[in-house]
């Protein structure tokens, strides 16, 4: 079947010539749609059957769906708006609170905070991928936030129903099992797509305060999130959070230390 150029037929605006009233409009544009149409038509030899199917399968507002950016997320550096680090003035410090998340507003996610370098940026959040679909009852895991930065990496906080790891309510990280036996359930969603218990190449266990946290090293030369991830895991009330520090090979270079800081902050 014949392919069509839809955007080329029907632009997103339309500007009609001077006009006393709405209805002498609406006969220009309809106008004007069919002697654009005609005119396509005609000049690229495509049978009207033809035609006239590919416009059942293409329904007009295709042409202009976008995927809406989620609340709150900016396309400027983060040091223009988050404070200075009270521990290192050289890093900003991001609270996630309930305006900026659909599972911190239904109470399903704790906030929780992390240090960033100021010249990152907060990335968009595809609505399929926020998890604002699925509040406040989500079966599989989504995606808080996500920061990022060309020369440097990216971050992302990941938060996976309690339920899908263990029937226990409210259970500690320590409940769920070892540092092993959780990655092995999350680490896809450290990747991006598959997990290879090789790719593992350090655990640790930190505590800090009442909580614990499962901490990562791996090495994921086929992952999409990049060739280098380090991972940082805890449980608190009905949901278990992963914060993910990526990068590739030359952003690693330059800027490991920078991302192991990073890491290193996050807590709920």
């Amino acid at each position: 079947m014949a392919t069509f150029p839809f955007t080329s037929l029907f632009p997103l605006t339309l500007s009609s010539p001077s006009s006393s009233s709405s209805s002498s409009s609406k006969l220009w544009t309809l106008h004007a749609f069919r002697a654009s149409t005609s005119e396509y038509v005609s000049s690229q030899y495509i049978p009207r059957r033809e035609f006239l199917k590919g416009l059942a399968l293409m329904p007009l507002p295709l042409v202009v769906l976008r995927e809406p950016p989620p609340s709150h997320a900016r396309e400027v550096e983060v040091g223009s708006f988050l404070p200075p680090s009270p521990s290192d003035p050289s890093f900003v410090l991001f609270t996630a609170s309930p305006k900026d998340t659909p599972a911190l507003r239904a109470g399903n996610v704790q906030p929780y905070k992390f240090l960033l370098p100021p010249t990152w940026k907060q990335a968009r959040v595809a609505n399929i991928l926020s998890g604002n679909y699925c509040q406040p009852k989500c079966a599989e895991p989504w995606v808080e936030v996500k920061f990022e930065d060309e020369k440097q990496g990216k971050v992302q906080v990941v938060a996976s129903p309690l339920i899908r790891l263990t029937n226990k309510p409210n259970a500690t990280i320590e409940d769920i099992g070892s540092p092993e036996k959780l990655i092995a359930s999350l680490g896809p969603f450290v990747t991006g797509n598959t997990f290879d218990p090789e790719e593992l190449l350090e655990t640790s266990v930190e505590k800090l305060g009442d909580q614990t946290y499962y901490k990562y090293v791996l090495e994921t030369p086929y992952a999409l999130t990049g060739t280098h991830n380090l991972a940082k895991a805890t449980a608190k009330g009905n949901t278990v959070v992963l914060f993910v520090v990526s990068a590739n090979d030359k952003q690693w270079q330059t800027s490991e230390e920078t991302l192991k800081t990073v890491l290193d902050s996050f807590q709920v």
